[in-house]
């Protein structure tokens, strides 16, 4: 596709619709506990939480990277966390890889919280909440970012997009050729645009999607290398700080690659070498991992093989749902991503009767 135009329309908030002000019904007049305990006792599932970012405002002035990778304000988490304690039933994910192992149902109302990629505001933000509420979570972190602590590829991509003084966005690998928006609204239009980039650009190989963020880093003098504080990877030392302290750190490959769209060889190379990365690291056996994007094309029969093989108990993908325990859910699990503009009933709804109130599987995933 060609565009000439350098508006590109943003997409609705997630918070359009209708669930929202059900959720927000329901709990003011006090039958979303009841509906909660009604579906629990009919359908004897685990709800796995899919976080990326917490940062101390949701929608941060200036912030030139993905806005819908902001999970939560801290406000908002804590918020969050209290409903789960109150309500529902947590759990670990070695205590669920123990039930699919002995073949035992989870409790009733099981809520698991999971973090993808491995940010730093993971540690400043997330970790303080989780340990002021009593609660543990599995961080999924791609380990060779936090080798080298460079940005997300992905990430930097659509930071190069909100921050290049270059005039056009000449990228043929997608069918995309047009003007980059400038004037008083271009960060809302360069981010817009932006997700559209990243649709696209997950249609590519996994060498294609490098080869065409490495291009631009070099045409627009945006080396990834130089970093920036908005979006760092966590360094080992905190995450052995997070793991002496209760959590979980779980794979989310090395590189962040979709595994499905790499060969076979890399493909396996990233499963098990983030396994023995983050094992050697943090001297605790790895049993968990989280596919990259998570998308129905992001994995695969051989990739949740790989990871079988491998040695994980477990696997988690991005598609959006709760899961009961069964051997062929083991290595693709759904989650029920949390979003930025989900608020307090909201969240509630989502954990209570998800079937209604959770977001829709993104086919491109994250």
């Amino acid at each position: 596709m060609t565009s000439r135009s350098a508006t590109w329309p943003a997409a609705a908030p997630p918070s359009a619709g209708r669930r929202p002000k059900l959720a927000r019904l329901l709990c003011r007049v006090g039958i979303m506990p009841v509906v909660g305990r009604v579906r629990a006792a009919l359908h004897r599932d685990v709800r796995i939480l899919a976080y990326h970012r917490v940062l101390p405002s949701a929608e941060p002035a200036g912030f030139s990277f993905d806005l819908d990778l902001v999970s939560a304000s801290s406000e908002a988490f804590r918020r969050q966390l209290a409903i789960v304690r109150r309500r529902f039933a947590p759990m670990r994910f070695d205590e669920l890889a123990d039930c699919l192992d002995r073949g035992r149902p989870v409790p009733s109302r099981a809520v698991l919280i999971t973090f993808d990629d491995g940010y730093d505001d993971n540690y400043r933000i997330a970790f303080p909440l989780l340990r002021e509420a009593g609660l543990s979570a599995m961080f999924f972190v791609s380990s060779g970012h936090i080798d080298s602590g460079r940005p997300y590829a992905y990430d930097w991509l659509v930071h190069m997009l909100c921050t290049t003084t270059q005039p056009h966005l000449h990228a043929p690998e997608l069918g995309i050729d047009c003007p980059l928006p400038a004037g008083t609204d271009a960060l809302t239009e360069r981010r817009a645009l932006a997700g559209h980039v990243l649709d696209r650009i997950k249609t590519l190989d996994a060498d294609g999607q490098q080869a065409l963020v490495d291009r631009l880093q070099r045409e627009w003098a945006l080396p990834d290398a130089a970093g920036h504080p908005d979006c760092r990877p966590m360094r080992w030392e905190q995450l052995r700080e997070m793991h002496a302290a209760g959590m979980e750190i779980g794979s989310h490959g090395v590189d962040h690659r979709m595994l499905a769209k790499l060969s076979p060889q890399a493909m396996r190379d990233e499963v098990a070498g983030s396994k023995q990365a983050i094992e050697s690291a943090l001297g605790a056996p790895v049993t968990a991992m989280s596919y990259p994007v998570g998308g129905r094309d992001a994995y695969n029969d051989a990739v949740m093989a790989a990871a079988r093989d491998a040695g994980y108990r477990i696997a988690c993908s991005y598609l959006a749902g709760c899961e009961r325990l069964q051997p062929a859910s083991r290595f693709q699990m759904r989650r029920l991503p949390v979003e930025r503009h989900v608020d307090a009933d909201w969240f509630e709804g989502m954990l209570s009767l998800p079937e209604l109130f959770c977001h829709r599987s993104r086919e491109t995933g994250r």
